[in-house]
């Protein structure tokens, strides 16, 4: 009775939720979020002519001086608004296919035209067209890190100033948002004599396997517009709880939820059909308000949670929560969800550029060997349900690329990364982190100053998503945005208008204490003498 009852009020409400919400869901079937969406071109009346793809040559292993194989980078360049004596700007690309319209829109770009800057747009190796190797089996994809991309990023810069003849002191400004912002950042601290500053927009620094504070954002952020949406979600996915317990329950949440297949009593497809319920509001909260190139750009928080909260009597928040995902299938024009995790293994086992998950592959290479990231459900009080903790994730590790990837492997190689990247403690000028309040990546992220001395800047927008600030601007702008956009081209100016940073004169005092006769008093006259060679104010 309570089911027929159900569908009948899902009827009623799909209507209703056509009626008000005309556009497409970002779908993500359970996993990670990441990454930067293409731009959105708005219509004009003239062509935008997008530049050629162009191939710079570079080492496979900058590491190995022995290794002498090579390969070809993609990369475009936007010359339209170079003046002799302006700078060169890069955007870096991220775990994604690099978009050519990056490189003539986009607030860089507009930066580029006020600066009078030349830019150029580099992809990430093993993503895109930019292949080291013929595949990405695991012995391939040692050769995948983000080490290798700041390197690629420094020999880029080299190759280029000399190729296009640009004057050996030309100032160059990287930026890059999401993983790409975190490589922003950390190739202004690794290679600071190449490069002059840092736009690092919603990068996170900090590693860390188990990010449970992803979903506490997220439920945050729901709360921000309205508490009952997170309530109904805690609700649906206690009575979801209940439900997957038995064959019954299994049967009628399988019905409700449009799965592909039967809902076994498998905790690996319990785990992915909770996580992809979950992700339907991540990845809507990620990219709430963005201006990005997309079907689903003008789906957002307030989106789901008008469905979550529609005040249609007898109504459960169980339907309703199967009326957000319904809403999401419909508009990825999705007859199913598929729950299936060993169908998702496979997936990933693929070792083809061209396959469905040519790039969930390379990224959770680099997730199981420098980063974590997995974006787990914390305990029973996570209003998700503690379906998918972060063990569920790191295990795939293994499963996907082979057994010497296990847990162990996985958390060396997070502490190695916050060994060689320092972390949330980085302590490098000429750096500007941005976040949004909204997006979930701003945990973890630099997002206030820490100590008045710090020589980096931050901008924390209220009200905003993952990577706002690059983003082409937009009438429907937030005064917010628009003044962190205003800010962050006040400090590029301030960047540009200084010189070569003095190096400062010091003072060593250098005393010894040696016991009585010793052998090794070092003479007074040396010690004059390196006094005498060292600068002093």
């Amino acid at each position: 009775m309570f089911f027929d009852k159900a569908m009948n009020s899902i009827v009623w409400i799909f209507f209703i939720s056509n009626f008000i919400f005309h556009s497409s869901a970002y779908f993500l079937n359970g996993r990670s979020n990441h990454g930067v969406g293409e731009p959105y071109i708005p219509r004009t009346g003239y062509q935008i002519v997008l530049p050629e793809d162009q191939y710079f040559e570079q080492k496979l292993d900058h590491f190995d001086p022995t290794n002498e194989d090579t390969w070809l980078q993609r990369y475009w360049r936007n010359p339209q608004y170079y003046k002799n004596g302006g700078p060169a700007f890069l955007m870096i690309n991220g775990e994604a296919t690099a978009s050519p319209k990056w490189s003539v829109t986009g607030q860089w770009v507009s930066y580029a035209k006020t600066l009078n800057a030349i830019g150029f747009s580099l992809e990430h190796r093993f993503y895109g067209r930019s292949r080291p190797k013929n595949d990405t089996s695991a012995e391939n994809l040692v050769y995948l890190s983000s080490e290798q991309a700041l390197a690629d990023i420094a020999y880029f810069i080299r190759g280029v100033t000399k190729q296009y003849a640009l004057p050996k002191d030309i100032k160059w400004i990287v930026f890059g948002g999401s993983y790409a912002g975190s490589l922003a950042a950390w190739a202004r601290l690794k290679y600071p004599y190449l490069i002059h500053g840092a736009v690092s927009s919603s990068g996170p620094l900090l590693a860390k396997v188990d990010f449970a504070e992803y979903f506490q954002v997220v439920k945050s952020s729901l709360d921000s517009y309205n508490s009952k949406c997170s309530n109904k979600i805690a609700m649906a996915n206690q009575k979801l709880d209940t439900l997957v317990k038995t064959d019954a329950g299994r049967e009628q949440a399988a019905n409700l939820f449009q799965l592909c297949g039967k809902l076994e009593n498998n905790p690996d497809d319990i785990s992915s059909f909770f996580a992809g319920l979950a992700d339907n509001f991540a990845g809507v909260v990620q990219y709430n308000r963005d201006n990005r190139e997309s079907e689903t750009k003008s789906i957002t928080i307030e989106t789901l949670c008008n469905i979550m909260t529609l005040p249609v009597r007898n109504t459960s928040a169980l339907v309703l929560y199967a009326e957000v995902n319904k809403f999401m299938l419909k508009s990825y024009n999705l007859t199913c969800l598929d729950h299936s995790y060993k169908n998702y293994i496979d997936s990933l086992k693929k070792i083809d550029y061209e396959s469905a998950a040519e790039v969930d592959r390379q990224w959770i290479y680099q997730t199981c060997t420098e980063f974590g990231f997995y974006q787990s459900s914390s305990n029973a009080s996570d209003i998700f349900g503690p379906h998918f903790p972060a063990e569920f994730y790191t295990k795939q590790c293994e499963q996907i690329f082979g057994k010497k990837y296990d847990e162990k492997l996985l958390n060396n190689a997070v502490y190695r990364t916050n060994t060689i990247y320092g972390e949330l403690k980085i302590n490098v000028g000429n750096i500007v982190f941005v976040h949004g309040s909204v997006d979930p990546w701003h945990a973890l992220g630099i997002t206030h100053v820490q100590d008045e001395d710090a020589p980096y800047e931050t901008i924390f927008i209220k009200g905003t998503a993952h990577c706002a600030d690059m983003y082409p601007s937009s009438d429907e702008d937030t005064q917010e945005l628009k003044e962190a956009r205003s800010k962050i081209q006040t400090i590029l100016q301030s960047w540009l208008q200084k010189g070569k940073p003095k190096p400062k004169k010091f003072e060593v005092q250098i005393e010894y204490k040696y016991a009585p006769n010793s052998p090794f008093k070092m003479d007074p006259k040396f010690l004059y003498d390196v006094q005498e060679r060292l600068p002093v104010d």
